[in-house]
């Protein structure tokens, strides 16, 4: 893991805009979500699981968008 250019320069006291540029570089690489995968371990068939849920919802939500709205009169 390359810690090297991760860091983000303060203009004219304007913290919260430095904040969401640092939060928005760390977020576009990964590594909010490498450390949440360190902290706890899934075993790998509850990984199965949830990806299995999660693409089963995906397709709820799809079959959803393709159905024609109930007519209103």
């Amino acid at each position: 893991m390359n810690i090297k250019g991760r860091k983000v320069i303060v203009q004219d006291g304007n913290v919260d805009k430095a904040l969401r540029k640092f939060k928005k570089k760390i977020s576009e690489d990964g590594l909010l979500q490498e450390l949440q995968n360190r902290q706890s371990y899934v075993k790998p068939t509850i990984k199965k699981k949830l990806a299995k849920s999660q693409a089963k919802r995906r397709w709820q939500k799809y079959l959803q968008s393709q159905q024609l709205p109930p007519k209103l009169f």
